[in-house]
């Protein structure tokens, strides 16, 4: 072997093992990104507020000459971050008593001398009274009671029909039992309802609070409960709303995993889905929808939404492109999150600059929103196409610029690969003043369920799944339209039994939560 072809090999060799150490290096910077990542999730702050980085980064760049095709077109100071119109000010509720104790029941408790008491411990004459002095007011909790109620019923006799043989028997009306040959009640049934699906106290808790009110009643007996009423009286009222949502032109969807025991032909430990389907914030009857899916093909989301052909806002799930004769709006929320998490804990690194640069784009956005929150439909659309199309075209040109820069698996290459993949649906919002630019209502609703899963952690049959579907339908919608979801279970529990829906169907309009007499009865104080 010549000497120059033992130089070849070596130099191939090196080129060879600095390829490795690169690559390693890479890995290992990946790897640390993760950590990073995890560590943040587990430890650090859960808020994805990000105020503190503003617009001033973007009008740096832009000032570098990185962005002229925005420039040549719009006036630079577009870019400017908006600053509030004043200072927000943060008062402690707890000062405001007389207006939180105003529709509370009061009493007076006041100390008095006893009657031995009565003489002055100086010259020993009796006392008279000189007025009293108020010293704190106190919250005095009284725990709750159960009580039985025995039903009857009196019966009446005409003896003047008695008589002439024509009936003569006659019986005042009596309300349905919300479950026949049971010890449910509206109130018992909806109560723990509230407990379970509002407030996420699990049954075996609940068991134990029934049990300490004097009556061992069994988890097993509060769930069926909660099934056979979903499935007798509430279920019906959600397809009701089901059919009022696909009449609207602004929808929200998301999805989440839930663990469901005893599905037919799957095993315990694979997922299943619950989704759920809200109308927009413009909409004049807010609703939210749960629905149970074994899996979380697009088909049901396309099912679901048969019928509906406005705009659907979504995260990036490709399973949502199934939907068919709908305008996609997805979320730049998503967008801003995967930034955040590209934001490494050394914030001089280069990385740092970038997602930072990115979250200030997206604060930017959502601060026009803001200022655009009071505009009609029209005003916002003209507004949004004046000052935050711009934005977005300095936005995109960056995106395409930087993530030549960086690899492409890192953090902020992923986040950058992220918005360029779906350039056209984050802007679709730009085409109608009555979308919004993120997904919140869907995630903000889907959230209790989330909560309420932690204590729970299954649903213990499909039945379980669905009936948890229909009241968490039934109470997020209530809470959507200021009505207080225990009074609004009472309230359907308590008249539905006896009525004639199935046969008249416009009964069950008068359950909608924006019914007249349900706002009256049901409004949350």
């Amino acid at each position: 072997m010549t000497e120059s072809s033992i130089i070849k090999t070596l130099q191939n060799t090196i080129e060879s093992q600095n390829k490795i150490i690169e690559d390693l290096r890479k890995e290992l910077q990946r790897a640390n990104e993760n950590v990073e990542l995890l560590l943040k999730k587990l430890y650090g702050r859960k808020t994805e507020k990000t105020s503190v980085i503003d617009g001033q980064l973007v009008i740096e760049e832009v000032a570098m000459g990185l962005f002229n095709e925005a420039e040549a077109n719009e006036d630079p100071t577009v870019l400017e971050p908006v600053p509030f119109e004043e200072p927000i000010k943060r008062t402690r509720a707890g000062y405001k008593r007389k207006k939180a104790f105003k529709d509370l029941p009061q009493q007076d408790q006041v100390f008095k001398l006893e009657e031995s008491q009565r003489n002055c411990p100086s010259c020993g004459a009796g006392l008279s009274e000189a007025g009293k002095k108020f010293l704190r007011s106190e919250i005095k909790y009284i725990p709750a009671e159960i009580s039985i109620v025995n039903i009857y019923q009196e019966t009446y006799e005409c003896r003047s029909c008695k008589k002439e043989g024509r009936p003569s028997i006659f019986n005042p009306y009596t309300p349905e039992p919300v479950l026949q040959h049971s010890y449910a009640t509206a109130s018992s049934v909806a109560w723990s309802m509230y407990q379970k699906f509002v407030q996420a106290v699990p049954l075996y808790r609940q068991e134990k609070d029934w049990k300490q009110m004097g009556f061992p009643i069994s988890r097993s007996t509060l769930s069926n409960w909660i099934l056979k009423t979903s499935e007798e009286w509430l279920e019906p009222v959600v397809k009701r709303l089901h059919e009022e949502l696909l009449k609207e032109k602004y929808l929200h969807s998301d999805e989440t995993p839930v663990q469901v025991l005893n599905e037919p032909g799957k095993k315990n430990t694979t997922k299943s889905y619950m989704w759920v389907y809200a109308t927009s914030k413009g909409a004049n009857n807010p609703i939210r929808i749960f629905q149970y899916e074994t899996g979380r093909a697009g088909d049901n989301a396309r099912e679901f939404l048969k019928g509906f052909d406005g705009y659907l806002h979504t995260d990036a799930y490709s399973g949502y492109g199934k939907v068919k004769d709908i305008k996609h709006c997805l979320c730049w929320a998503h967008v801003r999150r995967y930034f955040v998490d590209a934001s490494p804990k050394d914030m001089k690194s280069l990385e740092a600059t970038l997602a930072a640069t990115g979250i200030a784009y997206c604060n930017q956005l959502f601060d026009w929103e803001r200022k655009f929150k009071e505009l009609t439909p029209k005003e916002r659309k003209e507004q949004r196409l004046k000052n935050e199309k711009p934005v977005l075209d300095a936005f995109w040109s960056w995106a395409e610029k930087t993530k030549k820069e960086v690899l492409p698996k890192s953090k902020i290459g992923v986040a950058l690969q992220y918005a360029i993949n779906h350039k056209e649906k984050l802007e679709t919002y730009l085409e109608d003043g009555s979308c919004v630019i993120s997904n919140n209502i869907a995630e903000n609703s889907i959230k209790p369920f989330t909560v309420g899963r932690k204590n729970w952690e299954f649903c213990g049959s499909p039945q379980g799944a669905k009936a948890s579907a229909c009241v968490y339908s039934l109470v997020e919608t209530a809470k959507a339209n200021g009505l207080n979801p225990y009074k609004y279970l009472e309230f359907m529990l308590s008249r539905l039994p006896g009525s004639n829906f199935k046969t008249n169907p416009k009964v069950l309009d008068l359950m909608l939560p924006w019914d007249s007499l349900v706002q009256k009865i049901c409004k949350d104080n």
